[in-house]
């Protein structure tokens, strides 16, 4: 009969327990079992080079799965309360979006300096992983996936919603669960012929934070102009631009 392989139980040092302690001060959440917080703060390249040293570690990409989970779950569960009847399944989707994007994610990450705290790889850490959004917005959905295996869902709200409640009143204060692109195609539309496109007039910064600038045209004029960590935003910036243009 073939026996099964025991896994091996993560190790924490002394110098582990300081760390995660300082952490777990930040975060206002005290793990029972400090195993999964290391784990939620283990990069795959730390993983990887422990591994090549014959020691068992493993990286936080499980967790991130389990934490971009439970991060909607709770997000779209508040949204729906919060947000009244006015607001139709495509602006609670957009308003959801912008709160589990990576720009946001990273935000929150960088709020608590979880950069700080990550275990990487020599390579990453000496390439600047620490800051690369990535990275953190990852870490942040892994630390999220610990905290509700710790101590379950409603305790993994609790933690969440300090960081989405003030988002979520930002986003309704600057009106930004519009689809801009939306409205501007429909106000294009009324004029039969006219072409629309958005184009990427560059881009700035390092890789980490890589920004894009996008001009949209009307007719080959340009008629918005939008800067943002992503395309997609960019894109969104540009347009609205263009509807001021338009007098909306």
């Amino acid at each position: 009969m073939k026996k099964r392989s025991k896994k091996t139980k993560t190790v924490l040092s002394e110098e582990d327990l300081i760390l995660l302690a300082k952490l777990e001060r930040a975060l206002g959440y005290t793990f029972k079992r400090k195993e999964l917080l290391k784990n939620a703060l283990s990069h795959s390249s730390f993983a990887n080079e422990m591994r090549s040293k014959q020691i068992q570690a493993d990286s936080n990409e499980r967790l991130e799965f389990l934490g971009d989970t439970v991060l909607s779950l709770i997000t779209s569960e508040y949204l729906y309360k919060e947000l009244g009847r006015g607001y139709g399944e495509g602006d609670l989707s957009r308003v959801r979006s912008a709160i589990v994007c990576e720009g946001s994610l990273f935000g929150f990450a960088k709020s608590m300096e979880l950069g700080d705290y990550l275990y990487l790889g020599k390579g990453e850490a000496a390439t600047n992983g620490r800051e690369r959004r990535s990275i953190l917005a990852d870490a942040f959905e892994a630390v999220l996936g610990a905290v509700y295996l710790d101590s379950g869902l409603a305790v993994a709200r609790k933690y969440l919603l300090k960081y989405i409640e003030p988002t979520v009143a930002e986003i309704k204060k600057d009106g930004n669960t519009k689809d801009y692109k939306t409205l501007l195609q429909q106000i294009v539309q009324r004029t039969p012929g006219e072409l629309l496109e958005y184009i990427l007039a560059g881009e700035s910064g390092p890789a980490h934070e890589r920004r894009f600038e996008v001009h949209v045209l009307l007719n080959n004029n340009i008629i918005g102009k939008g800067v943002a960590f992503t395309k997609r935003e960019a894109e969104q910036f540009a347009a609205k631009e263009a509807l001021v243009w338009f007098g909306e």
